[in-house]
C-alpha cells in the first residue's frame, strides 16, 4: 500500500494539493491520501480525494508527533510537533513496518507538501 501524506496551509486550493502529489509521486500512485485531524474535510483534499477516487485519512497529533520524519520545518514542529505533516501522516497511516519512499515534496506555490510512504501487510 503507497500512502500519499498531505500537508498544506487552509487556504491551498486544489492545484496546490495536486501539485505537491504529482511532484511525490512521479510514477507512484498512491492507495490512500492522509492528512493530520481536522484537515481531512478541507474542500482542496476532498476535491483531490474525488479526483482520484481515493479515500483520506485523519491523522491525530499525537499520531503525527510520534513519527519520524527526514524534514524539520519549525513551523511544522510548532502547529503539530512534527518535522513535517506530509511525512508523519503518510508514516502514521504506513504502519510501523512503513517506510518513507522520500522526503517531502513541496507546491511551486509553497502551498503545499506531499509524501509518500509504502507500508506492508495492510
Amino acid at each position: 500500500m503507497i500512502v500519499a501524506g498531505l500537508g498544506f496551509r487552509a487556504d491551498a486550493d486544489l492545484e496546490s494539493l495536486r501539485a505537491a502529489l504529482l511532484l511525490a509521486c512521479q510514477e507512484t500512485l498512491p492507495d490512500l491520501l492522509a492528512t493530520a485531524a481536522g484537515k481531512e474535510e478541507s474542500a482542496a483534499l476532498r476535491a483531490l480525494a474525488d479526483e482520484l477516487a481515493l479515500s483520506v485519512t485523519a491523522v491525530t497529533f499525537a499520531h503525527l508527533r510520534a513519527q519520524s520524519t527526514i524534514t524539520h520545518s519549525s513551523k511544522s514542529q510548532a502547529a503539530y510537533g512534527t518535522g513535517s505533516v506530509a511525512e508523519a501522516a503518510a508514516m502514521a497511516v504506513a504502519g510501523p513496518d512503513g517506510r518513507l519512499l522520500g522526503q517531502r515534496q513541496i507546491s511551486p506555490d509553497r502551498m503545499a507538501t506531499c509524501a509518500l510512504a509504502q507500508g506492508y501487510g495492510k
